[in-house]
């Protein structure tokens, strides 16, 4: 799995699921069934982010 270097993510466990989002992007939470899922899924957020193939994304 690739990693997120030096970029933070909050996250927190609500029942069954893991739900957060990256420090620098607070407006766009994910989450995922385990902590590894919704790591992959932030990394993916990342990914999308830094693409800048969406337009206005606020940071």
């Amino acid at each position: 799995m690739e990693t997120i270097k030096k970029r933070k993510y909050i996250y927190w466990q609500d029942e069954d699921m893991f739900i957060g989002y990256l420090e620098e992007y607070p407006d766009y939470w994910t989450q995922g069934n385990s902590l590894k899922e919704l790591q992959n899924n932030l990394l993916d957020l990342y990914h999308e982010f830094s693409s800048n193939n969406i337009p206005a994304i606020r940071g």
